[in-house]
């Protein structure tokens, strides 16, 4: 019998609940001081991560979480990104 992968697990800081890697957007502040959306999952850098749902979005961006977490300004492009790709893959979301 194959042995069971274990599956990542991650914290929203937003929400605060765990859920699976997969289920969350990766935001990363590079080396550099750089912060974009890491859709891989495997960017260099000082990750923090958020549940795909359009309230816990927008509870990031209104409560500059992500930038306390990251330590730098996160432009709003990051923001409008994770937005896009919830419109696109409506699917992919927990919930509204």
């Amino acid at each position: 019998m194959p042995k069971q992968r274990k599956i990542p697990m991650r914290k929203c800081i937003a929400c605060q609940e765990s859920t699976e890697k997969r289920g969350l957007f990766r935001i990363v502040r590079s080396p550099e001081g750089e912060v974009f959306l890491d859709l891989t999952g495997k960017k260099n850098g000082r990750g923090a991560y958020l549940s795909k749902k359009t309230a816990c979005v927008r509870k990031a961006k209104e409560k500059s979480l992500l930038s306390r977490h990251l330590g730098v300004p996160v432009p709003d492009s990051v923001f409008d990104d994770m937005f896009a790709y919830l419109e696109e893959h409506p699917d992919d979301a927990g919930e509204k």
